[in-house]
């Protein structure tokens, strides 16, 4: 086999992360990355099950592989598919070599040295009670500007619905000394933007007692060199007032918090097991509307699950008219492998699911563009990502995360990726802003390096 890998990457920031450290660690052990699967000698599939279908599409992606098994290569399936099919992926796909999940990372020198050797069946599947994390000891980052820390993995919360109790296995947190070291060696190699990330981030519990999550975010934020910190994703069963405190205090703190809601009726959280009231929700809603700055909120929310009705349907309505979300991500409810409610009576049809869908979409984009109108005549501070050179456009991100499509006349120079400059808003959109670079703008230009490879250890 030669060393030389592709890994294809599928699913939410954390299964990006996790790609960073594998392709990390596999560099380490000698490994070339290539951009092409038909050159590389492994194949990798980082896997993702948490919405409908997951597992098709991954025997699907596979099958497109089988036609380069004659080739002599190798195939590894990683991540949550992976840890939830098991070895049933080498009987459904039997040129599969590698099978592990996330929690099993940390073996890897190990697996593919027994891959190297030959081994046809190689599993790395952990039991969810592991206490073990997949410290960054190798990572790859691949935006040379902004970068994840995972502060905590797993999830102990159990919703009805949720497939990630199972695939992640029971939540271990990372110490706080542990978290700061990595931010201050990314800030010293030229980071500006850090965010945090957990399947429940802040439930993260400093194991050695130093630290709340607030005062880890206020420390993150207090590392010179870094000028943003983002975290996502949140529960509300654990999101207490000193978090949007301590936002309100550290200019270096995102003003944004995404905090899925998944209902706004009682009975159907009750239902999912979320372990909050529509009240419980909306009394975080109200620290956060009464904080010193505008507080960017996003959300999650699933539409269709069983037992919902039409009165349920309509209190999610009118949480969203409530808090006035900046945007959200819906979803029809699909049960998934191994939950509680893939045993309750799916009895909501498709056709309903997808019009309550609609309708929740359609009022959402309505709230949009009110709300989106409050930044018109603004100044934000923009961080740069690219050009949309069609309109003549540079893209950058607001720090609510919002993407800002702006001009340049009034710079000497379009601004380089990665700097931040301030940006007047002349139109708001229902998912964008476009603005001016404010004429007395100076570009922040961070510590410029070359090093695409951080070692932590």
């Amino acid at each position: 086999m030669s060393k030389t890998f592709y890994i294809e990457t599928f699913g939410c920031q954390m299964n990006a992360h996790d790609s960073e450290k594998v392709i990390g660690t596999l560099e380490h052990e000698g490994y070339t990355r290539v951009e092409d699967e038909a050159e590389a000698g492994l194949i990798l599939y980082n896997t993702c099950s948490i919405r409908d279908k997951a597992e098709q599409k991954v025997f699907h992606r596979l099958n497109e592989y089988k036609r380069l098994q004659g080739e002599g290569k190798k195939f590894a399936v990683l991540g949550c598919v992976a840890q939830q099919e098991g070895e049933r992926i080498f009987e459904k796909a039997p040129y599969v070599s590698l099978v592990a999940g996330s929690a099993s990372y940390r073996n890897l020198p190990q697996m593919i040295e027994r891959l190297e050797a030959g081994e046809t069946r190689i599993t790395g599947l952990d039991d969810r009670q592991t206490d073990q994390t997949f410290d960054t000891e190798f990572t790859v980052r691949s935006n040379p500007h902004r970068g994840y820390i995972t502060i905590i993995e797993g999830c102990d919360k159990f919703c009805a619905y949720c497939v990630v109790p199972y695939t992640r296995g029971k939540e271990r947190s990372r110490t706080s000394a542990s978290v700061l070291v990595e931010a201050r060696r990314m800030a010293d190699l030229g980071y500006t933007d850090v965010q945090l990330l957990g399947q429940n981030v802040n439930s993260w519990r400093d194991p050695s007692g130093r630290m709340s999550f607030a005062e880890l975010l206020t420390a993150v934020g207090s590392i010179g060199g870094i000028r943003r910190v983002r975290f996502t994703t949140s529960h509300p069963r654990d999101f207490t007032r000193d978090i949007v405190e301590a936002i309100d205090a550290t200019p270096t703190l995102c003003d944004h918090i995404h905090l899925p809601v998944q209902s706004g009726s009682s009975a159907v959280l009750h239902a999912m097991s979320r372990e909050y009231t529509r009240d419980w929700y909306l009394e975080r809603m109200s620290w956060i509307h009464g904080a010193a700055r505008d507080i960017s909120i996003t959300s999650d929310m699933i539409v269709g699950f069983p037992g919902e009705t039409d009165a349920d349907f309509e209190q999610t309505i009118t949480l969203i008219d409530t808090v006035k979300y900046d945007s959200i991500f819906a979803f029809k409810f699909s049960p998934r492998p191994n939950t509680p409610a893939i045993h309750m009576a799916d009895s909501i049809p498709d056709v309903v699911k997808s019009e309550r869908l609609r309708i929740l979409n359609d009022r959402q984009r309505e709230i949009q563009r009110e709300h989106y109108a409050r930044h018109l005549g603004q100044v934000v501070e923009v961080m740069v990502e690219g050009a949309n050179e069609a309109r003549h456009q540079v893209t950058g991100r607001s720090s609510q995360n919002k993407t800002v499509n702006f001009t340049t006349a009034a710079l000497a120079a379009v601004p380089p990726v990665g700097s931040y400059l301030d940006v007047r808003i002349t139109q708001t959109l229902p998912n964008s802003l476009v603005g001016e670079a404010d004429s007395g703008a100076v570009p922040f230009l961070p510590v410029q390096r070359t090093p695409d490879f951080v070692v932590l250890n």
